[in-house]
């Protein structure tokens, strides 16, 4: 990591309380589930198997959030990357309408856990689909009449360029679609406070314990540099930054760089006067921009995805242009944080979950909607450890093609394949 994608320059690491260094694993543990990674998924998972009684050891490579879970966008939008008629194409009409509301459960359950466990994370509703053409706006028309018609979601509102000042003071969009039952958060300050109410009821997380090695049989045995955890089941929770741990599910997913800066406090009125329903916007690119207000009137502006993993040569310029784009009275204001990181993508755009094992399981590849999905992703891993595994099995029915070229060529190909998406991005 480079400082330019280092959490700890981000917005998110300079305005939340320092968490607590927790202790390296050292010598053997004893665990019924070893969970491989404490961002979103492995913290929820975590949080849900304690409390089904079960004895948790995390492992964290790095600190709890430090990867995807403590950089990202902090939007939770309904449903997935991939498109519910994709979706229904690929899995049947049946379990699309399980998917669709294994979705809304996710943006229901930050509601419940921010409430029943006091996290303040800045909680806000409202997430905003902005359309850079009209195409766009005729796709996102199909896809409201789709949530409405088929799986029931109503109250979302399409609006014209008459109505998108009502959401997004700017010339960039030609109108957009307004969700009330997204959601907006600060996403390192709801990740520290999952693992401290894991922590709460029961679990043991081990920082900077790098996951090494797995010795697969029953019990599985999590090799560490300086210990082991030897438990009934593993989950792992790793995602982008997964590694060499598991080979046989590495084809599936793509570390992608994406970033975000932060402008300095803008002021509530200056603020709301370029997003004045406070919603998290999201546009509907194939290489999206997203952006959205802080609790202290910053505007948090993300972008600038990198599919060779290369971080920009200068981020807080080229973002600012972007930025600018989209909103040119903010020509006098810069950034005062910038920074970045990983996500897994898929190619399908849909989450892989699955076991590699009988007993290890896996969550991965959330392709942008992490901040939703991973919760009730880990909460129905802990189903499946405990013998319920209907509704993890609905999610692990969903293909997922591997990246092809082998470990050699798959990101080379992966960026020749991006270049593609970016002049379709142009057409109008």
């Amino acid at each position: 990591m480079t400082a330019a994608i280092d959490r700890l320059t981000s917005y998110y690491g300079a305005s939340t309380h320092p968490a607590p260094d927790r202790e390296r694993l050292h010598g053997e543990a004893r665990a019924d589930v070893c969970v491989v990674g404490a961002g979103f998924t492995g913290v929820s998972a975590a949080l849900h198997l304690a409390e089904r009684g079960y004895d948790v050891v995390v492992l964290e490579a790095e600190r709890v959030a430090w990867g995807a879970s403590g950089r990202n966008g902090g939007q939770a939008g309904t449903a997935y990357a991939a498109d519910m008629s994709a979706i229904r194409r690929w899995v049947g009409a049946e379990d699309a309408r399980r998917l669709f509301d294994l979705a809304e459960e996710a943006k229901a359950i930050i509601r419940e856990r921010t409430a029943r466990h006091g996290i303040a994370c800045d909680l806000r509703d409202g997430q905003f689909h902005a359309a850079n053409k009209p195409r766009h706006l005729r796709e996102l028309r199909a896809m409201q009449a789709d949530w409405a018609e088929t799986y029931g979601y109503t109250g979302t509102e399409l609006v014209d360029r008459a109505g998108l000042r009502a959401h997004v003071a700017s010339d960039a969009y030609v109108g957009g679609l307004y969700d009330p039952g997204g959601l907006h958060l600060h996403p390192l300050a709801y990740c520290l406070g999952l693992a401290r109410a894991a922590e709460a009821a029961g679990a043991r997380i081990f920082e900077r314990s790098r996951a090494e090695r797995i010795a697969y049989g029953e019990p599985a045995v999590v090799h560490t540099a300086d210990g082991c955890v030897r438990a009934d089941h593993v989950v792992l929770c790793a995602n982008a930054y997964l590694g060499d741990l598991a080979p046989a599910i590495r084809r599936t997913i793509m570390p992608v760089g994406t970033y975000m800066g932060a402008t300095p406090p803008l002021g509530r009125e200056r603020a709301l006067s370029l997003l004045p329903s406070n919603a998290g916007v999201v546009d509907c690119e194939f290489v999206v921009d997203y952006f959205r207000l802080s609790a202290d009137w910053r505007l948090l502006y993300g972008g600038r995805v990198s599919y060779s993993t290369i971080p920009p040569r200068d981020l807080a310029t080229s973002l600012g242009a972007r930025m600018r784009h989209v909103f040119p009275s903010l020509s006098d204001v810069g950034f005062d944080h910038t920074w970045g990181g990983y996500v897994g993508i898929t190619v399908e755009r849909t989450p892989d979950l699955g076991r590699v094992t009988g007993n290890v399981l896996y969550c991965q590849g959330f392709s942008g909607q992490g901040v939703a999905l991973t919760g009730v992703a880990g909460k129905i891993a802990a189903e499946a450890v405990a013998g319920q595994a209907e509704r993890f099995d609905v999610m692990a029915r969903l293909p997922h093609t591997p990246f092809p070229g082998g470990r050699p060529l798959r990101t080379p190909l992966l960026v020749l394949a991006m270049a593609y998406y970016r002049l379709r991005d142009l057409l109008p």
